[in-house]
């Protein structure tokens, strides 16, 4: 099969979908309602809720969610066929991505800008808020402890890489006190930034910076030095002003994303190369089964829960017009889908460009389950530098390329999942803590944790740092499962919070039902496969650690979603009155009056908490 058709086909597929189908979410399933005041409105305070212009919303949560995930998963993903690939991507993205995204960020406008989690307390139910809080901290958890470990791999494996991601640091800085302090726009400092940046690609060529004379002066690995220095930054960003790092880090990004995706596409386009894996593989016997075990490789590119953490935590505070929605929600969910069609072709025909001289096959590359998943983002490395070189970039400049452009989307994710575990734990800490009696030790401790931003990331950052030291190589492969499988479990609760507020509002949540339904079938069917392969693989810390904490989101899983079908039955059997109609939704009308009817919706810490990440 030609790639480029498959590039074709599958993005007017896309563009169909946006022009149609996001039409009929916004009209029938969410009722935009253009004179609706937003938060950005109402609560304007210049720092979390600010009326912005759609095309900055828009490239902003692209580039939020857009990270390392949507590369390593496809890239995975492939080793059963790129035919099953290929379809949950589309099918997840259109269906699934977005009405999640989209859904998230109506529901969180329509309800002063609060986080997902705490509107599960509202539209489900009490226990559903706690819940969901748990399950969200796991998720973190797994995300920042997946792409620290990818970060690490890349640097040892791509030492040229370091270089132009350190320098990408001060230019950053750079950026945003140009933006900041003069009050410019970011477009020109940031694109001279990433000239600069790709500037220094040549200069890491040169000088390469490993760490390995200090891994073997210490008897430490090179992985766990990277890890740790990874963490370290992590830890510092963290606690930075958005605007002085994180922010203008992203608007370099975004430049990048465009590079990467227009590298990869006039590509394919000039080099008319053919996948080469099966349409459908014929795996190995001892292989994963791809029923479920697909549908959570591949997440981000499909439909990933950790879209809702931004769409509610950061995109609602921003939205100048409700009807804004559509276009960032859906438009970015197929950027999104689009980067990992990118990853599929990089991952398929791309990798074989590259590998054309060594004479090597795409079956040996994709042997076996290990193979596929021990250096996904190297496969998707080697696919771009082949696709590059189809245009007439050298070979190792365009690796040092590819890598560079998967650890700067993974360490933006990586400050911003960190910073949300802070806020999980603060929220977490306050709840808890007001369970106790006043006065009591208990309570003192957890309300100065709850208080102290530097305790709460510190403990943030050392959790998923111990998760990566547990032995054995399998970040990428088993650990990828158990994020890929707490990543879909909370894209399937925001969307039975979506259906569940869809459905007071008397309309119709079939379009949600379905992706909600068949999202959590696989990863409860997931989480029990897997539980049963970490307590018989025989090792001890799979054993000890890796199966307690599957069963613990396992039985998080089936109590929420209990939680979640009573509140569906009964928004279902006893619905309330319309919208705007005597006795009716606290949402009242539209416009100001609208806005301000808001009453059962007051704001909450956490909801605020959680938009100081963008």
């Amino acid at each position: 099969m030609p790639a480029v058709a498959v590039l074709l086909g599958t993005l007017a597929i896309f563009a169909l979908a946006y022009r149609f189908y996001s039409a009929y979410l916004a009209k029938r399933v969410y009722a935009l309602d253009p004179d609706f005041t937003t938060p950005a409105h109402t609560l304007k305070d210049g720092v979390d809720y600010l009326p912005t212009n759609k095309h900055i919303v828009l490239a902003h949560h692209f580039i939020s969610v857009a990270g390392a995930a949507p590369i390593v998963g496809p890239a995975i993903g492939v080793f059963w066929g790129w035919g099953p690939a290929l379809l949950w991507v589309v099918l997840g993205t259109i269906f699934g991505s977005g009405a999640h995204d989209f859904g998230s960020i109506v529901v969180s406008l329509r309800s002063k800008g609060r986080s997902i989690g705490t509107l599960a307390g509202d539209v489900i139910g009490a226990r559903a808020r706690i819940l969901f809080l748990l399950i969200i901290f796991f998720l973190v958890t797994l995300v920042n402890a997946v792409f620290a470990i990818v970060i690490a791999g890349l640097f040892v494996s791509t030492p040229e890489t370091v270089l132009p991601v350190l320098v990408t640091i001060p230019l950053a800085i750079a950026v945003g006190q140009v933006v900041y302090r003069r009050r410019t726009a970011a477009l020109i400092p940031s694109i001279i930034a990433l000239v600069l940046v790709y500037a220094c690609i040549p200069l890491g060529q040169l000088l390469p910076i490993s760490l390995a004379p200090v891994a073997e002066a210490t008897g430490i690995s090179e992985n766990l030095l990277w890890i740790v220095v990874v963490f370290a930054y992590a830890f510092v960003a963290s606690r930075l002003p958005v605007w002085l790092l994180l922010q203008p880090r992203d608007y370099i990004n975004q430049h990048q994303m465009v590079m990467a995706l227009a590298v990869i596409m006039i590509g394919v386009i000039v080099g008319m190369d053919t996948i080469a894996a099966p349409l459908f593989r014929d795996t190995p016997a001892d292989s994963p089964p791809i029923f479920p075990l697909l549908f959570i490789t591949i997440a981000c590119g499909a439909v990933s829960g950790f879209h809702s953490l931004v769409a509610s935590g950061t995109t609602s505070k921003q939205l100048n017009k409700e009807t804004d929605a559509r276009y960032v929600g859906y438009l970015s969910s197929l950027g999104e889908g689009t980067l990992a069609l990118c990853s599929i072709l990089a991952c398929t025909a791309g990798v074989m460009v590259y590998s054309a001289n060594s004479g090597t096959d795409w079956g040996t590359l994709y042997v076996d389950w290990e193979a596929a998943s021990a250096d996904p983002q190297g496969m998707f490395v080697e696919g771009v530098a082949g696709f590059a070189s189809n245009i007439g970039i050298p070979e190792s400049m365009a690796l040092v390329f590819g890598a560079l452009v998967i650890v700067s989307f993974a360490v933006t994710t990586l400050d911003t999942s960190v910073r949300l575990k802070r806020y999980v734990i603060q929220e977490i800490a306050t709840i808890t803590a007001e369970r106790f009696s006043s006065g009591s030790a208990s309570r003192r401790a957890l309300s100065f944790l709850a208080r102290n931003v530097t305790l709460a990331t510190l403990i943030a950052v050392l959790i998923p740092f111990a998760l990566t030291m547990v032995p054995g190589d399998f970040a990428v492969g088993t650990l990828w499962l158990l994020f890929g499988t707490t990543n879909q479990l909370t894209a399937g609760l925001a969307l039975s919070v979506i259906a569940v507020w869809v459905t007071k509002r008397h309309r119709n949540p079939v379009m949600i039902l379905i992706p909600l339904v068949f999202l959590v079938i696989m990863t409860v069917w997931a989480l029990v496969i897997q539980l049963g392969d970490f307590a018989a693989s025989g090792d001890a810390m799979q054993t000890f650690l890796l199966a307690p904490l599957d069963a613990i989101i396992l039985v998080l899983a089936l109590w929420m979603m209990v939680e979640a079908a009573i509140a569906l039955y009964k928004a279902w059997k006893n619905p309330p009155a319309p919208e705007g109609a005597p006795g009716g939704g606290a949402e009242g009308g539209t416009g100001t009056a609208g806005a301000s009817a808001l009453t059962d919706d007051s704001a909450t810490d956490a909801g605020k908490d959680e938009g100081e990440s963008k």
